[in-house]
């Protein structure tokens, strides 16, 4: 079995409820067991500012799924949720992302992990820390001095993990 963690963000068709929806298809999956999930958090969009602001949160799971087969169902989740790839950065009903697969390092054409924003995005950095404070991300980096250096930007928490 594999630790993993997953970035849920959405700010389209009630997104605290896709939030919470995205987490109870991961549980509902055999391969996946969630072990813990961080508070909800609001923040800034990245990219376009003419969207509504995000919610997002981080989850801890438990898998024996292989990096792609983890990446295919994570998309099948936002398709799912009615996931629409029209503009990068764009506004979404759901984005699951592939933050950090135990300490793997990875380079695909489909997926990279760590995530390749996982250092500067405070939406991630934040809910993370609160949900594994001593993790080491794989470069070496304490995940408490990651957001150390990087603004909180907005980010405000607006649910504990136990309101979904």
């Amino acid at each position: 079995m594999t630790l993993c963690y997953l970035g849920l963000g959405a700010n389209l068709q009630k997104p605290l409820q896709q939030i919470q929806n995205a987490v109870k298809a991961l549980q509902a999956s055999p391969a996946i067991q969630v072990l813990r999930s961080s508070s909800l958090y609001a923040s800034k969009p990245m990219g376009p500012q003419d969207q509504p602001d995000y919610v997002n949160a981080v989850v801890l799971i438990e898998t024996n799924l292989q990096p792609l087969e983890l990446l295919n169902l994570t998309q099948s989740i936002e398709t799912l949720a009615g996931r629409e790839r029209k503009q990068h950065w764009g506004p979404r009903t759901l984005d699951v992302d592939i933050l950090l697969i135990d300490q793997l390092q990875l380079s695909l054409p489909q997926l990279t992990v760590p995530h390749p924003g996982l250092h500067e995005r405070e939406f991630v950095l934040y809910p993370l820390a609160e949900i594994a404070p001593d993790l080491m991300l794989p470069d070496g980096t304490p995940v408490a001095q990651a957001c150390q250096r990087v603004a909180l930007n907005g980010l405000q928490k607006i649910a504990p993990a136990t309101d979904y």
